[in-house]
């Protein structure tokens, strides 16, 4: 499909500055969840896989306050829309996160620090993908399609 060149010029900023927020947002959950899973294994002796849990968890709350509020936030979803879909991606990711680390812990010589870091950083494509096209996309025949729908209040 071909634009005007000012219309295709403004799609570009548009992705730039979106994928600039999402890194941001990203950095900022994979390393709440870096950070509270390795102090969940340091201070309280968690295995990995536990504090894996927990550091998840913490991180989703990080990651959608993030997307929503900032990365994302001219898509139009409804917050109550945007969170169920947003969760399914996360949840969904968060599953592979925890085979393939359970795997990696099991079968690989690295030390469960840096194999998590590792696998962050690998969903964070996956996750990017599917929450621009899907989780924070708003539906045509959604109630709360309208900007005044961003509040979730039906």
């Amino acid at each position: 499909m071909n634009f005007p060149f000012h219309v295709s010029l403004a799609l570009r900023r548009l992705c730039r500055s979106q994928i600039v927020r999402f890194v941001t947002v990203g950095c900022a959950a994979a390393a709440t969840h870096w950070a509270v899973a390795v102090a969940c294994v340091v201070l309280f002796s968690a295995q990995p896989l536990l504090a894996n849990v927990i550091g998840w968890a913490l991180a989703f709350i990080v990651s959608f306050s993030g997307h929503y509020g900032l990365t994302f936030r001219n898509q139009n979803a409804s917050f109550w829309q945007a969170a169920r879909r947003f969760f399914i991606v996360s949840l969904a990711g968060f599953l592979v996160n925890e085979t393939v680390y359970a795997l990696g812990l099991e079968y690989s010589a690295l030390r469960y620090d840096v194999l998590l870091a590792a696998i962050l950083v690998g969903m964070a494509i996956i996750t990017y993908i599917v929450a621009r096209f899907w989780a924070f996309r708003s539906s045509p025949t959604a109630p709360g399609n309208s900007p005044a729908g961003k509040t979730g209040i039906h």
